[in-house]
């Protein structure tokens, strides 16, 4: 049994930086991207035409029911079949978008539906807008009430974005394996990658709830 060498990956330490921080960045972005379509779909199932939300259905149920790395070779792959090149990153964020949306959706209907309608029409009664009664009595105490699971769903995208690196988007499995390829030491790169994802799930759940806690502190007018 060979030794362990952590001391043969300092030379690579930009490498891996570059892809912890496109993977930290993809995250970020592709969250924030996602919740926001969330709410427009979730919305649109609820009080759009017919069509629209059939539509709409269709996507969720063929997003939540297919494999994430088919759809990212869809986009990134078919596409270009119809005309529509698109490059290796802007093909990770769309995919990691349209994916976290169709599961965040679903979750935030949950939270809306549990929503009395008895507590819109007295927000109407007292001269709230339908767009005001919305906000403020449905989506936001919503968004309290699942906010934990849409932030966990968050970070199941962002542990399934590893697959990015299989359309050479240099994230950090990516930067693994281009280490790895070069050192040959398997053992200390993939433990190093295990306990960097591990740690990048703990900090970005935390840090998530933190500016959960701060929003919707905010939102009920509490201070502290």
């Amino acid at each position: 049994m060979g030794s362990l060498d952590f001391l043969t990956l300092l030379p690579y330490t930009s490498d891996l930086l570059k892809g912890l921080i496109t993977t930290v960045v993809l995250t970020v972005v592709t969250t924030l991207a996602g919740i926001m379509l969330a709410v427009v779909v979730a919305y649109l199932r609820a009080h759009g035409q017919i069509w629209l939300r059939r539509g709409l259905g269709t996507y969720v149920e063929v997003t939540r029911n297919t494999p994430f790395i088919v759809q990212l070779f869809f986009i990134f792959f078919g596409l270009p079949g119809l005309g529509i090149k698109i490059d290796a990153i802007t093909a990770a964020f769309i995919a990691m978008t349209l994916n976290l949306a169709a599961y965040s959706a679903e979750i935030l209907r949950a939270g809306i539906s549990a929503t009395a309608k008895g507590q819109l029409e007295a927000g109407r009664a007292l001269g709230m807008s339908a767009l005001q009664s919305y906000r403020h009595i449905v989506l936001v105490p919503a968004f309290a009430r699942v906010y934990p699971s849409l932030i966990s769903q968050a970070i199941i995208v962002m542990l399934g974005s590893a697959v990015v690196s299989q359309i050479s988007v240099f994230d950090l499995t990516y930067a693994a394996n281009f280490v790895q390829s070069r050192n040959f030491r398997s053992f200390e790169v993939y433990l190093l990658i295990t306990l960097v994802y591990l740690l990048l799930a703990f900090g970005l759940r935390r840090a998530f709830m933190l500016v959960g806690s701060r929003v919707f502190a905010y939102q009920r007018g509490e201070t502290r």
